[in-house]
């Protein structure tokens, strides 16, 4: 249960084998049914999330009822509502899983407690911060004045197993265009 997110660690940062297990204790596996809520708008994010297997997905709901894809965090990725996470107000958003996946969740004390006590583990937080905000930033500028053909270039050249694993309907609000726009577009790719 523990091998993906050991091989994400050693990846990143010189870590001996008690250091690791130690890390690892702090996490806790959750099996998750698939489109199950994490995270509900309004409440407060206590969990930071590695998924194992499957996926989860942030996102939020206009008054029209709209939603609106902002993240997803795929095998051996991270993910939470992290503005509610760092700062312990409501989340303006939803976290949910998108598949039956498994998880290792670590609690905000736990998380904090590893980012104070352990140098590796502050650098992996840092890692995820960094990658986090270059994501979206290139998805904010790149989609800037991106048709939809371009946006959907876009992100097979970035995450070419994104459409393969979305919805339809999720990665058009990832991409800020319509569900029948990208279905007209995939079927001309």
């Amino acid at each position: 249960m523990y091998e993906l997110l050991k091989k994400y660690i050693s990846s990143r940062t010189q870590i001996n084998d008690k250091e690791m297990d130690f890390i690892c204790s702090n996490f806790k596996p959750l099996k998750t049914k698939r489109n199950e809520i994490l995270v509900r708008y309004e409440e407060i994010c206590q969990q930071y999330y590695f998924v194992n297997k499957g996926c989860i997905r942030l996102f939020t709901i206009n008054k029209e009822g709209t939603e609106t894809s902002r993240f997803f965090a795929f095998e051996g990725g991270f993910g939470t509502a992290l503005p509610s996470f760092i700062d312990q107000q409501p989340a303006f958003e939803y976290l949910q899983t998108i598949e039956k996946s498994e998880l290792l969740a670590i609690s905000r004390t736990d998380f904090y407690q590893l980012v104070e006590t352990m140098p590796q583990f502050a650098l992996i937080y840092r890692e995820i911060l960094e990658l986090g905000f270059i994501t979206a930033q290139k998805r904010i500028y790149g989609f800037q004045g991106f048709d939809a053909l371009e946006k959907v270039k876009w992100i097979i050249t970035h995450q070419p197993h994104f459409l393969l694993r979305v919805s339809n309907k999720m990665a058009a609000s990832y991409l800020g265009i319509s569900p029948s726009t990208l279905s007209r577009i995939k079927s001309k790719l």
